[in-house]
């Protein structure tokens, strides 16, 4: 009887070469300075961690001046937790900057750091000198995108057979240490699928993925498919000698993604120039599957089965990780964790699945080759002064300790699974998705978002459609929030896992008025405090949208959560009043403070207004003495979607980034930095006193947000292009909205390339 399935952990720790310049994972999710990063991942329950003792970091020279200080800190953390490591030498680099993945000297070199290792550690028993070898040959030596940066299959097919070599060359030193010492070999397993002029090149590529496995187990001899393609470049004997010397790994570890899928189209026409490439013989489009073919992926089922077939050797899935959001990171994380069972239920030899990326990782959605400082998180974010635990560290926890995960968000199916005409979907009546609003069936528990006629809850009505979050957008004659009977009966009738409260007065200088006074404390106070009444008493999440204007200018510096609030006009009086009383009454509530919102599917911002003025000729005043953290609402939403999925309570401070020291942007500077990058003159925004405008609402001089808690949307720069591409995304989407879908047209939220 086969011990239960196992999760295992890991880091995303690659350490390679894009031209002269070092990537370092470790160092950008900070695993490589938290020593407690251990206790974390131990947490989890899991029986192994793949931990990278890299030979770029650790002896980067001669081995015998090795520097052992960060690894046995952490390997005797590791005995001390009772979780046997996976020691990682090699993750896609190509070595010490004086050798590369075509060195000679390479296996001979890896060789003796991993001797160096096995004796400094001897008691380790399982090892992945290189990961995924193949991949690593492709992405340097195919197509160019790492160090050495070569394209050519004869640089392809020697990085290859070198690692490989390097492998087998290292275990041995490391047997003559340790002779029970296992071989995980990982490698991604990712199928292609063509059209039918191009099936032969599918065919060769489907053949090509098993290649270092295959040289590892000694099976690539004359009678081998790709026996011809190998020794038209190397030497028949080098192949032979893995022939009569295999190093047969003891557990095969298959890693798959869903950008690894892919997809050759002959027609060019159809896709854009970007995806166009060839073999020599034929021009074609090499495309994420995927986002091309109407018939889901195989993923980890199909890749795990194949390689029963071919191997009949112990399995495991070595990477389980997807940069999108954390719906969908759960649903993948999950996928894994029943493709195995399922395979083992089967009669498969599957060990564990391996909770991957547990600290993010950065700019792998370029293949590490633009350095945007794109983070996914993982099991952890760390965006925070402390890693933050997300979502998916819970689903870990519970599959470790055989516990069935309950999210009704699981219930849905991932993007990945879903009808592609239906997913490319121009965004237009939310209500109508295949995706949203209850659509996978009236027995999954849907989300609320109050205030169907405001930015802010069409925006999460936009959003929850592309994410696949099932949801029910009301109007106020489907739950007044500020009447107890109609909040009680909108629980009752659609009993939602959640309730995001979008609803309210918004209108600053009219709540002055006596009569709108009344109403903003009606919608703004009383509705809330409701409404977390309601929730806490069923146990329902919330979440409560507060606003920067409760503060009174005078700190002098972006406001924080623990800073005392002082509001200076009647609407900031009512949502203070909201924060106190949600915060009460609701264990499950988070407030969101946040502020100047501006979006691409509302013309009444500032954004929108600045540019439109500016384009029909005219000038735009804004206050160049007042200080804000502008908020773009995609972010906004995107952000509080995963944080209310992972969990969080309590208050939270959420706005755009600004990296300048100061950590604020006046109106008038905003307004131009909007107009520069838009093309426009940025002096058509003219920099005047507040007191110029005429507002009616006292309001403060500085009321920018920071948080001491966490920081997850991304600069304001980087919110300024989003909405300018997303604005012409939307246009575009309507000057064809009669026209048939693209095929390749998918979400912004579709996850890292691969």
């Amino acid at each position: 009887m086969m011990p239960p399935l196992a999760l295992w952990v890991g880091p995303e720790p690659t350490v390679n070469r894009v031209r002269g310049t070092y990537i370092d994972q470790l160092a950008s999710s900070g695993f490589d300075r938290r020593l407690d990063d251990l206790d974390r991942l131990a947490s989890l329950g899991a029986t192994r961690v793949r931990f990278p003792l890299l030979w770029e970091r650790t002896a980067p020279g001669d081995p015998r001046d090795a520097d052992w200080r960060w690894s046995d800190a952490r390997l005797a953390r590791l005995l001390s937790l009772g979780l046997p490591p996976i020691v990682g030498l090699m993750h896609h680099g190509s070595g010490p900057p004086d050798t590369s993945l075509l060195d000679p000297a390479l296996p001979v070199r890896l060789a003796a750091y991993a001797r160096a290792v096995a004796e400094r550690y001897p008691w380790v028993d399982a090892w992945t000198p290189v990961n995924e070898p193949l991949t690593t040959a492709r992405f340097s030596c195919l197509y160019g995108h790492w160090y050495p940066h070569h394209r050519d299959n004869a640089s392809f097919v020697r990085s290859l057979l070198l690692q490989v070599q390097a492998t087998a060359a290292a275990m041995r030193a490391i047997r003559a240490v340790n002779p029970r010492a296992l071989l995980v070999q990982t490698e991604d397993m990712g199928r292609t699928c063509a059209t039918a002029p191009l099936q032969y090149q599918a065919d060769f590529e489907n053949e090509r993925r098993w290649l270092s496995l295959d040289l590892l187990q000694g099976r690539v001899d004359c009678a081998h498919p790709l026996w011809g393609y190998l020794t038209h470049h190397v030497d028949p004997d080098e192949l032979l000698a893995l022939v009569e010397r295999p190093c047969p790994p003891d557990i095969i570890g298959l890693n798959a993604y869903v950008t690894s899928e892919r997809f050759l189209d002959h027609r060019l026409a159809r896709y854009p120039p970007h995806t166009h490439g060839g073999n020599g013989r034929d021009r074609y489009a090499d495309v994420e599957s995927v986002r091309a073919c109407e018939t889901p992926i195989g993923s980890f089922e199909a890749r795990l089965r194949e390689a029963h077939l071919r191997y009949g050797a112990p399995l495991a899935i070595t990477e389980a990780h997807l940069g999108c959001t954390r719906e969908e990171q759960l649903r993948w994380l999950l996928s894994a964790w029943r493709a195995a069972q399922l395979l083992r239920a089967e009669g498969a030899d599957v060990r564990a699945v391996t909770a991957w990326a547990a600290f993010g990782a950065t700019d792998w959605d370029s293949l590490l080759t633009e350095g945007r400082g794109h983070y996914e998180p993982g099991l952890w974010d760390i965006r925070a002064p402390q890693p933050r635990p997300t979502a998916l560290a819970r689903l870990a926890r519970q599959l470790a300790q055989g516990e069935s995960p309950a999210h009704p968000l699981l219930a849905v199916p991932g993007w990945w699974r879903v009808d592609r005409h239906q997913v490319n979907r121009p965004q237009g009546a939310p209500q109508s998705s295949a995706r949203g609003d209850g659509a996978a069936g009236d027995d999954v528990a849907p989300l609320l978002v109050t205030g169907a006629t405001g930015t802010l809850g069409r925006a999460f009505a936009r959003i929850c459609v592309v994410r696949g979050i099932p949801y029910r957008l009301l109007r106020r004659q489907d739950l007044d929030i500020a009447d107890a009977g109609s909040i009680a009966a909108a629980l009752a009738r659609w009993r939602p896992w959640a309730v995001v409260n979008t609803a309210g007065f918004v209108r600053v200088d009219e709540a002055e008025a006596d009569g709108a006074a009344q109403r903003c404390w009606r919608d703004n106070a009383l509705g809330a405090e409701l409404l977390a009444r309601a929730c806490g008493a069923a146990g329902v999440a919330l979440v409560n949208f507060s606003s920067d204007l409760v503060f009174d200018g005078r700190k002098g510096a972006p406001y924080v959560e623990s800073d005392a609030p002082q509001p200076l006009n009647a609407y900031g009086r009512a949502k203070r009043a909201a924060e106190m009383a949600v915060l009460q009454h609701c264990p499950r509530a988070l407030v969101v403070r946040t502020a100047a919102f501006f979006g691409p599917w509302d013309a009444h911002n500032f954004v929108t207004h600045v540019l439109d003025t500016i384009r029909r000729g005219s000038t735009v005043a804004a206050a160049a003495d007042r200080w804000i953290t502008p908020t773009y609402v995609p972010h906004l939403v995107d952000a509080t979607l995963d944080l209310l999925i992972d969990g969080e309570v309590g208050l939270l401070h959420l706005a755009n980034r600004i990296d300048d020291g100061r950590g604020a942007i006046s109106w008038a500077d905003f307004g131009r930095a909007v107009a520069q990058a838009a093309g426009l003159d940025p002096m058509a925004v003219r920099a005047v006193a507040a007191v110029t405008l005429g507002e009616c609402a006292r309001r403060p001089i500085n009321s920018a947000l920071a948080s001491e808690r966490l920081w997850p949307l991304p600069p304001l720069a980087r919110a300024i292009d989003d909405y300018l591409r997303d604005v012409r995304a939307a246009e575009a989407a309507a000057s064809r909205r009669d026209d048939a879908v693209s095929l390749v047209a998918m979400p912004s939220h579709a996850g890292a390339a691969r």
